[in-house]
């Protein structure tokens, strides 16, 4: 198992957009299931209509998805702040 452990650090994380790329794929899945809603007839007489309520589970979670990263870069803010004010000033 040795030869498997990792010889180098870890890269750090990406930080990017996440609260425009979380919100961006939450109106996409409701968008998905706006466009399918009048095909549901064909859908349930195919036996997909799964495909529907996977896109509005996407979108129910995708809101879920927003409120948690507002949060966490809320948070991360806060954070920052809070070193900034506790970190002593040289004269």
């Amino acid at each position: 198992m040795a030869k498997w452990t990792p010889r180098h650090e870890a890269p750090e994380p990406l930080e990017g957009p996440v609260v425009a790329t979380v919100t961006g794929g939450t109106i996409l899945w409701f968008v998905l299931f706006l466009v399918q809603l009048p095909f549901y007839g064909w859908f349930d007489d195919h036996g997909h209509t799964w495909w529907l309520w996977t896109c509005l589970a996407g979108g129910g979670l995708g809101l879920i998805g927003i409120w948690y990263v507002r949060k966490r870069e809320a948070a991360i803010k806060r954070a920052a702040e809070e070193d900034l004010t506790a970190t002593p000033q040289a004269d």
